[in-house]
């Protein structure tokens, strides 16, 4: 009987162990499948938010403005050359000779008549006193015939002489005067002669350039000693294009900036050609300049012609596009995405580009690395905090 208990408690013992030898492993599976789980979890879970979060830092952040509308001036470009308006070659008007002396330099402003060199004259002088000394010979001679012709009239009432011999004298007396008058005339002509020595100017102006020094023998075939520039006044001839020509009147003002310097002239248009070159399709514009030590006849200069002003979006030269066929801005729409829009483009100046058709400035448009978006392409946009 107590074999057989022993035996009992044996076996329920042996049950227990296996009982618990099952629930072990049990919990041993479930905390490897945890394990595994978690495992997994990580290496593909968070792989995969790893990947949400590059493709959201993939997205590119652009800067965008409405530049909405400005007012601008319409304006013509044009470069050309500048020049005298009324450019005024002096010469040797008279009889010429050598050079005495030069009295003005290029750059002076010289009045009407002054004298700008002076020619040799000394045997110009010695003709003049020589013909002033026959007028006083030709005024005795007509003196001692009007005193022979009173004379003759006196004698003539007593009956000493015929009145044949009055007329006579009162013919030499007559022509004893026409003898003054020729002697004075020649008197004042070598006078008219030897002033025309001195080369003078014609107009009241700038003088540009100096082709004569002392010494130098100059005559009418000397060709020209001076130029110089009628009153100062300065022009500068501008060809524009065809399709400018239109918009461009006279008095409109223009701004002209001489190759090479920083400073700007302000004139105005003074005459348009009335003809277009056919080889060139351009047309000649001359705008008047004030005298001003920035123009240089002869050199080259660039012109702003303000030909109106109108509203129009401003953009800065960034955020404009080009290609072989036009010009066109990036423009950010209400899903963020890129779009291309092409756009005329008008006055470039230090303000901005001013578009005239395309859009109307109320886009969100990209203001800067357009180059390196794509139409289609979502970005994250962010709006300019200051103006351009």
């Amino acid at each position: 009987m107590n074999y057989e208990t022993q035996i009992s408690a044996d076996a329920a013992e042996f049950v227990d162990d296996a009982a618990s030898s099952r629930r072990r492993k049990i919990v041993i599976a479930v905390i490897v499948l945890l394990v595994v789980a978690a495992l997994a979890w990580k290496i593909f879970g968070g792989k995969g938010g790893e990947a949400t979060q590059d493709q959201a830092a993939q997205v590119p952040v652009v800067t965008v403005l409405s530049p909405g509308s400005s007012n601008v001036d319409r304006v013509v470009n044009a470069t050309g050359s500048i020049a005298a308006r009324r450019e005024m070659p002096v010469a040797v008007v008279g009889e010429g000779g050598r050079v005495v002396s030069v009295l003005v330099e290029p750059g002076t402003w010289v009045g009407k008549g002054q004298v700008l060199a002076v020619i040799e004259r000394s045997v110009q002088t010695q003709q003049i006193a020589s013909l002033a000394a026959q007028v006083d010979v030709a005024r005795a001679d007509a003196k001692l015939a009007q005193a022979e012709l009173d004379r003759a009239k006196a004698l003539v009432e007593r009956g000493f002489i015929s009145k044949s011999t009055i007329d006579q004298r009162t013919a030499t007396r007559d022509a004893a005067n026409a003898r003054v008058n020729v002697a004075i005339a020649q008197l004042q002509q070598q006078r008219a002669a030897t002033a025309r020595l001195d080369i003078r100017a014609p107009e009241a102006g700038l003088i540009l350039t100096r082709a004569v020094e002392p010494g130098q023998v100059v005559s009418a075939g000397s060709g020209v000693l001076f130029r110089m520039a009628k009153g100062g006044e300065m022009e500068m001839m501008a060809r524009v294009g065809e399709s400018d020509m239109s918009r461009v009147s006279v008095g409109v003002p223009a701004r002209v900036r001489p190759m090479g310097s920083a400073a700007e002239v302000e004139g105005h248009v003074w005459q348009v050609a009335p003809v277009i070159d056919p080889q060139t399709r351009q047309g000649m514009i001359r705008i008047l300049l004030p005298r001003s030590n920035q123009i240089r006849p002869g050199g080259f200069a660039s012109a702003t012609i303000i030909s109106g002003s109108g509203n129009a979006p401003l953009l800065p030269e960034s955020a404009v596009q080009s290609d072989d066929k036009t010009s066109y801005v990036y423009i950010v729409n209400a899903q963020n995405k890129v779009e291309r829009r092409n756009v005329t483009v008008g006055q470039v100046s230090d303000r901005g580009v001013s578009i005239t058709a395309g859009i109307t400035g109320r886009e969100r448009i990209v203001a800067t690395a357009g180059a390196f978006l794509n139409p289609g392409q979502t970005v994250k946009p962010e709006l300019a905090k200051t103006a351009f």
